[in-house]
């Protein structure tokens, strides 16, 4: 009997439902802040500072900061929705069960974090740097992301559905169920660490002149 043919397992998220929130504003953002059940809304910052902090069950809407620092933060049933921040820190953050919805980020350095049930929705992403970052069920839906940064990162079902990739890094890491299928992708590197992602024919046929570079194939007629 011929062996199964593999099938690419799509990611596992449930939605995020928050109920009951409690208003609050700017005082609450704030370093190492514990924060639980808080819809915070419509403010402009210069700077957004919640390194530290460990965020549950909260929705922030509509927050605009000139940057932000989200690093070392715990994300727990989070909605991020409509956040415009030119220039994001986040490294070594814990995001567990996060939408991320409308938001605009010009440069987002979240390497080393660690995702999962994580969601990104119309968002337009600059710059995303998830090098050594642990991922397990995440999904970018109607994206633009300018450039995705992979490396040495390590990806257990990830999702595009609907997005485009301007420019996709994968070297040295680890994939698997990386469903590539809905990503325009317009330049791949790491050819080499792809085992374990899924493409589809017509995506294989643009990338071919990337694979036969990567193998130090000639293609002559």
């Amino acid at each position: 009997m011929a062996p199964a043919t593999p099938t690419t397992e799509p990611p596992v998220i449930d939605p995020v439902v928050l109920d009951d929130l409690q208003r609050g504003d700017a005082y609450d953002l704030e370093p190492e802040a514990d924060l639980e059940g808080f819809e915070i809304a419509d403010l402009r910052l210069d700077r957004l500072d919640l390194h530290g902090a460990s965020v549950f069950a909260s929705r922030l809407d509509q927050v605009r900061a000139d940057e932000a620092d989200l690093g070392a933060v715990t994300f727990t049933e989070v909605v991020l929705e409509r956040l415009d921040v030119p220039a994001l820190r986040g490294t070594r953050g814990r995001w567990r069960d996060v939408e991320v919805r409308g938001a605009r980020i010009g440069s987002a350095e979240l390497h080393e974090s660690s995702w999962s049930g994580v969601r990104f929705v119309g968002c337009k992403l600059g710059f995303v740097n998830l090098r050594g970052a642990t991922l397990r069920d995440v999904r970018f839906t109607d994206c633009t992301v300018d450039e995705l940064d992979l490396v040495a990162a390590d990806a257990l079902r990830v999702a595009f559905d609907g997005t485009r990739v301007r420019r996709l890094d994968v070297q040295s890491s680890t994939l698997a169920h990386v469903d590539l299928r809905g990503a325009e992708l317009d330049e791949l590197s790491g050819v080499g660490s792809l085992r374990g992602a899924t493409i589809d024919s017509a995506q294989l046929a643009r990338l071919a002149a990337t694979f036969a570079h990567s193998l130090g194939v000639t293609v002559e007629d």
